[in-house]
């Protein structure tokens, strides 16, 4: 395709006819796919799979668009790229919205049953997915939908099989009892990073339990009363004094009438308290340690659904809540209950139920953390490390993996992967296979199925056809290169994924893991449901567009950190799409028939289309550099002052000269600069706005189908040309002054003025002769005069721009007070700006550290700086001698 039709750019830029239809436009050409095309080097993204429990947040929205950026810029530079997506069947949050579904309609899971049960999971399943698809194609994702991956799905189950059963071979998986992290209300078990401390106004109550041999009694104290049914010891610490002598003896506990033994133990710490602590082994997981050491019964006192069982006595049936009020009673009463303290402490709640956790004994699966964890630390100090960018979250990564407890990965819940594990109806012997057992009538599943995070540690190969060791996708796109996530899931997810690629693949599974932060509101608050401040990435792109929304999206933060979320600059991105629109329409408006074969760059060229392409050069360069490091706020930042600023404002207010004008050869080589930099402005902002840049790239001369699989813009070094940039930087200068000397003194620009310039040497006075042109045009002077030596009237304003003062002979029309009084303030500036580059270059850690080129620049700003100081203190003393 190489035409271009004017007329059909709409005069208005309307994001929502903009961006209807186009998705279906490259998933139809399959630009999203990857290709095997082995000439190429591959590529690979896998997105995190959200959740399927409801829609997409702002965080998904930000997460996916620096993906889709990524995943188009490499596209464009020539890589095979493949973008796997996928959704996770993400156990508990599911199960639990499928719960509250039948809940409305009066039902519970058990009644249905397992099966009936699972057949509603998977129905809620397509319709999440559904409205996951749709987010996906408004916000414009390039995913390859071909490869698309369900936690769930077969290929990915038989992947967790193969996992399971070979760390349970290994030994590395094992089923014990252990006190775990409890949730009474779904019932079941949570591990460590899915529970959230919360401050709690509770209270400390401090008891007596007395001693058998009638001698006295312990002081203790605890937060949780309740759990006291199930102590069966009193520990001490083996060097204290006050207790030495009753270590070996026994006390009765209170209200139950057990004899419970005092033991030493290193643990206790002698500095609080009363020095002796009450050791409940089935409730808490300190006195779980110290229970093994000391050989202690472990007496269980509760149910899984929070209430107390037959252990606690005539507590049984109640409560854990109301129990700890009736015990709290009672033992005052029996007076063993002397004081209860106000405390203020951190208790753990469900990260999906929001119930206080309850520190249980239970039999549950667990991974042994230590050899998996110790292989992945040692990979980082290897070529094969994962690169954290930012850097610094790499030490919270080896803080949690140097410290990680084993993992508990048994849930009791029904939507997941069901553990692969059988046990023998009458011996109770235990079978882990990848198939169930042949006689299987004689065997009974594990009920429970295993942690969502199981499944999706594996990700990175499991979507690629593992454990098929000859798959071709798993041979070609893995290891893949970059994971983008948030840093609030560092723990759960990407340390899990590093551990068991690096067990089950030796590799890494990712060469950077790019790390945001979180969306906040515009006061930097957390969104959430409790404050209402939370908003939804579809409504602001019905209001705004996507292109807006992901432009603001990806700019607005450096790596690592949160981002504020301001409707008002989504609307500045709204109003600079306006700005590129409406540019755009300009250039197409003013090609009449010219086509891409005409473009032409080797004719005489004018300053403005040197200085353009100049720019241009250097926008391409920074903006791939930063796009390389994934800093896409810097690269934002250099695209937008290049075409708000330069491209739109300057140059194509410059070349409507020769575009109106009746020189053929320089209206064919403006039209080739006009199509060759804007061609270029869509390519690079095509990966952060790929609706906006596709429409306008069809209305241009072009080749090809699409601007998706154009090629990333490179530096062309025979455009690049600094003489015509310092040239077009001082005309700039000039024009600018002009403007605002006719603003102070509020003359309009349609009327003439007499300019004078004063160059500092011959050579600027020819360059300004030569591009006289621009000033006639842009400052509409009445009279122009420019030279080394001119005689200034006294009655005049003036300007400093590098190279040569501005003067405009304004009798009348200027207080020589108020015009002293405004260079005083320009000298200020001048000053602070020389104060400013001295110091820096006085800093012998600068000068010796920085690059050359970077010193050689503050030097010259020094000497540019110097000489404005100068001219303007010189012109300060002129007026005041006419004063």
């Amino acid at each position: 395709m190489d035409e271009h039709n004017e007329t059909s750019m709409a005069p208005k830029y309307n994001p929502t006819e903009v961006e209807k239809d186009r998705y279906q436009f490259w998933v139809e050409g399959k630009y999203f796919e990857a290709k095997n095309d082995e000439t190429k080097e591959p590529f690979t993204i896998v997105i995190p799979p959200p959740n399927v429990t409801g829609r997409l947040h702002l965080g998904h929205a930000w997460d996916t668009t620096l993906q889709d950026i990524i995943s188009r810029y490499k596209r464009m530079q020539g890589y095979d790229v493949l973008w796997l997506p996928g959704m996770d069947h993400a156990g508990i949050a599911t199960q639990a919205k499928v719960e509250g579904k039948l809940k409305e309609d009066g039902q519970n899971r058990h009644d249905l049953g397992r099966e009936k049960f699972l057949e509603r999971s998977w129905d809620w399943k397509e319709e999440y997915a559904s409205f996951i698809r749709a987010q996906w194609e408004k916000l414009g994702l390039g995913v390859d939908y071909s490869r698309e991956r369900f936690t769930l799905d077969d290929g990915l189950s038989q992947a967790v099989r193969e996992v399971f059963v070979s760390l349970y071979e290994q030994g590395l998986i094992y089923r014990g009892e252990y006190i775990i992290n409890w949730d009474p209300n779904t019932q079941t078990a949570l591990s460590d990073i899915e529970v959230i401390y919360k401050e709690v106004q509770g209270a400390f109550y401090h008891m007596k339990y007395p001693l058998k041999n009638g001698s006295g009694h312990i002081e203790v104290a605890t937060t949780r009363p309740e759990t006291m049914l199930g102590d069966t010891a009193v520990a001490v610490h083996p060097e204290d004094e006050r207790y030495k002598d009753l270590i070996g003896e026994t006390v009765v506990l209170p209200i139950v009438g057990r004899e419970i033994e005092i033991v030493a133990d290193d643990y206790v710490d002698m500095e609080f308290g009363s020095g002796a602590v009450k050791i409940t082994p089935a409730h808490d997981p300190n006195d779980f340690e110290i229970g093994e050491r000391h050989n202690l019964e472990r007496v269980l006192v509760m149910n899984e659904d929070g209430t107390m069982n037959e252990n606690a006595g005539k507590y049984n049936g109640m409560d854990r809540f109301e129990c700890r009020k009736q015990i709290v009673k009672d033992l005052q009463d029996e007076g063993v209950l002397f004081n209860i303290e106000d405390h203020t402490h951190q208790v753990g709640h469900s990260e999906r139920s929001d119930a206080v956790v309850e520190p249980y004994l239970s039999t549950q699966w667990f991974v042994n953390m230590e050899p998996l964890a110790e292989q992945a630390v040692e990979m980082q100090s290897t070529d094969d490390q994962v690169n954290f960018v930012p850097d610094r979250f790499e030490k919270t990564y080896l803080h949690w993996m140097e410290n990680i407890r084993d993992w508990c990965i048994s849930r009791q819940l029904w939507w997941g992967h069901r553990i692969p594990a059988w046990y023998h109806k009458e011996t109770g012997e235990v079978y882990v296979g990848r198939e169930a057992p042949e006689d299987v009538e004689n065997w009974e599943q594990d009920e429970d199925v295993l942690d969502t995070w199981f499944s999706s540690a594996l990700w990175p190969f499991s979507t690629m056809g593992w454990p098929d060791e000859e798959s071709y996708d798993l041979n070609r796109y893995f290891p893949t290169d970059v994971l983008v996530t948030g840093y609030d899931i560092i723990f759960f997810w990407v340390s899990r994924m590093i551990f068991q690629t690096k067990h089950f693949m030796d590799r890494r599974p990712f060469k950077d893991v790019l790390i945001h932060g979180l969306v906040r509101d515009a006061e930097g608050r957390k969104m959430s449901k409790s404050l209402g401040n939370g908003v939804d990435p579809m409504d602001v792109i019905d209001q705004y567009g996507a292109d807006s929304l992901r432009y603001f999206l990806s700019t607005g933060s450096s790596p690592g950190q949160d981002l504020r979320f301001h409707w008002e600059k989504v609307e500045a991105t709204w109003n600079f799409n306006n700005k590129i629109w409406n540019a755009s329409r300009f250039v197409i408006m003013n090609l009449d028939d010219f086509q891409y074969e005409d473009i032409d760059l080797s004719g005489e060229k004018s300053l403005a289309d040197e200085w353009i392409l100049t720019r241009l050069n250097e926008t391409i360069e920074n903006v791939t550099r930063n796009i390389d490091r994934y800093d896409f706020g810097e690269a934002g930042r250099y695209l937008y002052n290049f075409i708000w600023d330069e491209f739109c404002d300057w140059y194509i207010e410059m070349a409507k000269l020769p575009l109106y004008g009746d020189d053929e050869a320089a209206k064919k080589t403006t039209k080739s600069v006009l199509v060759v930099t804007l061609d270029n402005i869509l390519r690079m902002l095509h990966p952060f706005m790929p609706f906006i840049t596709e429409e306008i790239w069809q209305h241009i001369p072009h080749k090809g189908d699409s601007i998706t699989v154009q090629s990333w813009p490179e530096v062309n070094e025979a455009y690049n040309n600094q003489q015509s940039r310092k040239e077009m930087e001082r005309l700039v200068s000039i024009i600018r002054s002009v403007r605002n000397v006719r603003a102070e003194v509020d003359t309009p620009m349609s009327k003439e003025i007499k300019i004078m310039i004063k160059a500092n040497d011959e050579e600027i006075v020819s360059e300004l002769n030569k591009n006289e042109v621009y000033l006639n045009r842009f400052c509409n002077p009445e009279q122009l005069i420019m030279d080394t030596n001119i005689d200034v009237p006294e009655q005049s304003k003036s300007a400093v721009v590098t190279g040569a003062e501005i003067f405009f002979p304004l009798e009348g029309l200027i207080d020589i007070d108020d015009e002293i009084d405004r260079l005083k303030q320009e000298l200020q500036k001048w000053n602070s700006e020389v104060e400013r580059v001295q110091k820096k270059l006085a800093n012998e850690n600068f000068v010796s550290k920085a690059p050359e080129a970077v010193v050689q620049e503050e030097r010259d700003k020094e000497k540019d700086y110097l000489e404005k100081q100068k001219l303007v203190e010189e012109r300060i003393a002129e007026l005041e001698k006419v004063k």
